[in-house]
């Protein structure tokens, strides 16, 4: 069933406000520094050297061998995931983090703070 005109232009001015402020909800501030590639090449890294660590720990019956593998690769996993240092304090020297006066209460709902950015965005029209 196709969409009635005003649908149309509803879902198309959706679109073009999604596409403009795409930026704004992949920077958002989740409250946690963005992952590092550095860190996750590294760890990525560690974590091949685990696997073919265990694979020679179970083919000479070893297990000491196999279990410092699977630490190995715990330990690689980890690194992946971990936080780039100074990401936060990177972010807020050059002004991207948005004022908390700007920001809806914390308190309101998530479908609060999204119709009240709605209505912000058509009374700019």
């Amino acid at each position: 069933m196709p969409l009635s005109e005003q649908e149309q232009r509803l879902l198309d001015e959706m679109e073009r406000h999604l596409m403009r402020n795409d930026a704004d909800v992949v920077s958002a501030d989740r409250g946690a520094a963005p992952l590092s590639y550095r860190n996750i090449v590294y760890g990525s890294v560690i974590v091949l050297l685990g696997i073919a660590g265990l694979v020679v720990g179970v083919a000479t019956s070893l297990i000491v061998i196999g279990v410092l593998a699977f630490v190995l690769m715990v330990g690689g996993v980890v690194l992946a995931f971990t936080p780039a240092k100074g990401g936060a304090a990177s972010r807020a020297a050059t002004g991207t983090r948005k004022p908390r006066a700007a920001q809806a209460p914390a308190s309101a709902s998530f479908m609060d703070r999204m119709n009240d950015r709605w209505d912000r965005r058509n009374d700019d029209r």
